[in-house]
């Protein structure tokens, strides 16, 4: 009997490749489950912390997702209507089906979540705002169905509003988020999609991409997973609350059964902020057109603006962007609000189904804007916006925001009074103006509004005039 003589090199690769599968046979399973043991502790801990439940479809596998989603009746409906229509094979287009819920299916992570993004948002929040709660009616909040899906409807602000509704609402519930192409950057991406939230191609017409997208949100919706989304579909580049876009809600009420379905809970958000940091960036186009002066985004311009910020800094001269304030209106539920109306989905047309969408939108739109705070800033530029160019001294613009506030809390919304005293408000409010020059005071005290900055004034007044 002869041996077999191989090189060393040779017997360290069977050696190394032996060990390799005696941990992923033995060893890596029980790991797993060790982990596993611990994560599922985790989430029932945090379970019995949050009024709405980490629901089992949100901690599933994104490739089991994938594949729900690949096997779904309609997603492989529009996937042969697209192959009879193009006469390309239905196999290339199941491929490019899967390419889509690839991408937008999130991966959520628990730690990535808690351990991370809820203190990010929290720490970035309060960094750059102070961070209030304005109007919210706790007792009709905790009255919530536990089993139902709730759904937050918010005005859109600044793309702060994610991280300031996300550490607000951390103490009640995981929300996922529909974000825009803008958040697919290398790293970012893999991060949003750790949060739980699912990327959309807002300007996409494909209706294969449509349809897949349209299941995934009405899938997450029946199954429970909270959510938040903007109406207005992106942010606001002149103040005013711009009108509603349907396609998200369709796509949430698509197969909603009002008798054997989970019931559906809209909660209106209102967002404001004494600053939006982005304002000038959103108001470029209109500030090219009234003065002629460029506002774009460039590399010089934001190494200009960090320099100016560190600088501040370091002289002790960097104050806060004012207040930033959340509103949490009263919840609406679909099942009553559609018993109310006297709406049966199942019954309707597509045309009527359309209709009840509309309807519903504006409705829940209107909530949006009737809980959006009104800010010290707003009401100072409001009454520069008014006073057309007329000087006003410092007890006169008083006079005419404080009536204003009487005008709105009459009304019966929320008015945001910093510590409570109405002196102090305006104050902030014109300090704020003041000091980025928006509005200025002469040597005499009296103030007036600079006319180079009318549109920045609008932006401001526009936040609350729609109410």
């Amino acid at each position: 009997m002869q041996g077999i003589t191989i090189p060393f090199w040779i017997f360290v690769l069977l050696v190394f490749f032996a060990v390799i599968a005696l941990l992923d046979r033995v060893l890596a399973p029980s790991v797993r489950w060790f982990f596993r043991r611990r994560l599922n502790t985790a989430i029932d801990e945090l379970n019995s912390r949050l009024d709405t439940r980490i629901q089992p479809f949100k901690l599933t596998r994104k490739q089991t997702l994938v594949d729900q989603l690949m096997y779904d009746r309609e997603v492989v409906q529009a996937a042969e209507e697209e192959a009879t229509k193009t006469g390309t094979p239905i196999s290339v287009i199941m491929e490019k089906a899967e390419r889509y819920a690839r991408e937008i299916v999130p991966s959520f992570s628990p730690l990535a979540y808690f351990g991370f993004g809820m203190r990010f948002a929290k720490i970035v929040s309060k960094l750059f705002y102070r961070v209030r709660v304005g109007y919210l009616n706790d007792e009709a909040l905790s009255k919530i169905d536990p089993s139902a899906s709730v759904v937050f409807v918010m005005n859109h602000r600044s793309n702060m509003d994610y991280l300031l509704v996300t550490y607000l609402a951390s103490t009640r519930t995981t929300l996922s988020y529909a974000v825009g192409e803008w958040a697919r950057i290398w790293g970012l991406q893999s991060l949003v999609r750790a949060m739980g939230a699912y990327f959309i191609r807002r300007s996409s017409n494909n209706e294969l991409y449509r349809k897949v997208l349209a299941r995934y949100v009405a899938m997450a919706t029946r199954e429970g997973v909270p959510q938040a989304f903007f109406p207005e579909g992106g942010l606001s580049t002149d103040g005013k609350l711009r009108e509603p876009k349907f396609g998200l809600l369709s796509y949430m009420l698509s197969g909603y059964s009002q008798t054997s379905g989970r019931d559906v809970v809209f909660i209106p958000v209102g967002i404001n902020y004494d600053r939006v940091m982005e304002d000038r960036i959103l108001t470029q186009k209109l500030e090219q057109d009234s003065t002629g002066r460029d506002y774009s985004l460039s590399i010089k311009k934001s190494l200009s603006f960090m320099i100016n910020l560190i600088g501040r800094r370091l002289q002790g001269k960097l104050f806060k962007n004012g207040h930033a304030c959340v509103s949490f209106g009263n919840p609406i539920s679909l099942k009553e609000w559609m018993r109310i109306n006297k709406i049966t989905l199942e019954k309707s047309t597509e045309k009527q189904k359309s209709k009840v969408i509309e309807k519903l939108g504006e409705q829940l739109i209107t909530e949006v804007g009737n809980v959006v705070p009104v800010m010290p800033v707003s009401l100072v530029a409001s009454v520069f916006k008014k006073a057309n160019a007329t000087q006003m001294t410092e007890l006169e613009i008083k006079s005419k925001v404080f009536k204003l506030i009487s005008d709105y809390e009459k009304k019966g919304f929320h008015v945001h009074i910093p510590r409570e005293d109405h002196d102090y408000a305006v104050s902030t409010g014109l300090r704020m103006l003041t000091l980025r020059h928006i509005i200025r005071e002469d040597d005499d005290g009296m103030f007036l509004a600079n006319p180079d900055e009318k549109v920045i004034i609008d932006y401001y007044a526009n936040s609350i005039a729609h109410l």
